[in-house]
């Protein structure tokens, strides 16, 4: 973000479009759900890969499938996952990028509880994984294959 702004706006068309989904939420979030626990099963025990657990109080909708990649630990970036990814034609990306590393906020204060800047880490070492719930199983097995043979090298 360079500039400061809002876009509040939601059409009607968008707003009907939106109550319309609300009837299918149930078997989307299934779906996201599944596709999270094979990323959860295939890469949870790999040193230095660690997920966001579910908090005890409540059920993830698991919209997005993210995680962190240690760089000491597994030998890669986030980045290095990335742009292999990217070489099949794989879109992932990092998470987002914190608003006090934002241009917009270059100079201000910020605080931190505690020593480390958790956010600064998370954005460095997160990783957003293709997580629609078209992806079928076939395509997800191929994403943690390049991911497993990218940390074997």
């Amino acid at each position: 973000h360079k500039e400061l702004g809002y876009n509040y706006r939601l059409s009607n068309l968008l707003a009907a479009l939106g109550k319309g989904q609300l009837r299918s939420l149930d078997k989307y979030v299934e779906i996201r759900r599944r596709i999270f626990n094979q990323y959860y099963n295939a890469l949870n025990d790999i040193e230095g890969i660690d997920f966001m657990p579910e908090a005890g109080y409540g059920k993830s909708t698991r919209w997005l499938t993210t995680l962190t990649v240690d760089p000491i630990e597994t030998g890669v970036s986030r980045t290095n996952i990335i742009e292999a990814l990217e070489k099949e034609n794989i879109e992932a990306r990092p998470v987002w990028k914190p608003m006090h590393l934002q241009p917009l906020y270059q100079g201000y204060k910020y605080v931190t509880t505690g020593k480390e800047d958790v956010a600064r880490r998370l954005f460095e070492q997160g990783l957003c994984l293709p997580s629609g719930s078209n992806l079928d199983k076939i395509d997800q097995d191929r994403i943690i294959e390049i991911i497993i043979d990218n940390l074997s090298k």
